[in-house]
This record gives structure tokens, C-alpha cells and sequence, in this order.
């Protein structure tokens, strides 16, 4: 679940099976009590009709939680996290990083290194678009070190510069689903 709406999926599809839950994040439902055979294959059933999926395996349930840690750092926390993000993403999973990113390239395809700078420069793009804030305030926010470190990833991830994007008609943003 990478979004408000798919919590919302979610939670829908358990009250509708009568499954009580306590808790409902982004990538993580909290269950009470013991669900059945039947209702987690409908669960399963119904929650890929949506586009989304029921996760059983332990590797799997990890990188999603290695994706909903990134997509709430950037895209839904306005705070900036006082280590390196390496060493946040291990204390916050209590896993090896050296774990962490060859589990996640093995299932994804993609470093998290790769996935993080997707996301940031996907923020980027939204923040240009609502036309808000400054680049020098978007840079900030970001934790870039400079505009110029903002721009030279912004154009080698695009093809395109800020300004340049900003002036788009037609903005060519990626949803999160499908980075």
C-alpha cells in the first residue's frame, strides 16, 4: 500500500470479510484474533482485483517495508532524519544495510539507493508542479546539498532540468505504485 487511497481499499475489503484489525499503515494491516483459510483467500482475491497484494512471505513483507519507509520519508514527513539514511533504514528494520540492499535488489531488480532517488526526484516534480516553493526551498526540503546537487540528479533521472519541467504543459509524473 503505497498510498491513502489503498489503505482505505484495504480497509474496506476487511470490514467487508469481517476481519478486525486494529491497525492499517502503509504496507501493514495488525489483525486481531485468527483469520481463516477462506477469508485470507478472499482477502488475496479481492485485494488483487484493486492492483494490490496480500504478502505472506517474510522477504517480501520486508522490502515492502523497506518501500513504505522511503515513500513516508519523502513523500508524506516533513522531517529530516539526522543520520545517513543507510544507517536509519537499519535501525529502523534492525537488519545488516549490506541484508537489507541485496534482499532488495534480488526482489525489485533495483538498488534501494536507486528507489530512494526515484522517489525524491517524483517529490521533486510534485512540488514543481504545485509551483509553491522555491527550488533553493525544494532543495532544502529534500535534504539536497545544493540546488546545483538537485538539478544535476533532477536532469540525469529526466532528461530534463526543473525549470524546464516546470514549463511542461502536460507533466510527466510516475505513480508511486509503479516506481
Amino acid at each position: 500500500m503505497v498510498s491513502l487511497r489503498c489503505q482505505m481499499v484495504v480497509k474496506s475489503e476487511l470490514e467487508r470479510l469481517g476481519i478486525n484489525y486494529t491497525n492499517v499503515e502503509l504496507g501493514e494491516v495488525e489483525i486481531i484474533g485468527k483469520v481463516s483459510k477462506d477469508q485470507l483467500y478472499s482477502l488475496a482475491s479481492a485485494l488483487k482485483l484493486t492492483g494490490l497484494e496480500l504478502m505472506v512471505d517474510n522477504k517480501l513483507i520486508l522490502v515492502e517495508k523497506i518501500k513504505t519507509i522511503i515513500i513516508e520519508l519523502i513523500h508524506y514527513s516533513d522531517g529530516q532524519i539526522k543520520t545517513n539514511f543507510s544507517d536509519f533504514l537499519s535501525e529502523k528494520l534492525n537488519h545488516n544495510y549490506t541484508y537489507l540492499s541485496n534482499l532488495f535488489s534480488e526482489v525489485k531488480g533495483t538498488t534501494i539507493e536507486q528507489y530512494y532517488l526515484a522517489n525524491k526526484i517524483e517529490k521533486v516534480k510534485e512540488l514543481l508542479v504545485y509551483d509553491e516553493l522555491s527550488l533553493t526551498e525544494i532543495a532544502w526540503k529534500l535534504n539536497y546539498s545544493s540546488i546545483s546537487h538537485l538539478s544535476n540528479q533532477f536532469k540525469k533521472m529526466t532528461g530534463l532540468t526543473p525549470s524546464h519541467f516546470k514549463k511542461l504543459k502536460h507533466k510527466r509524473r510516475i505513480s508511486l505504485e509503479d516506481l
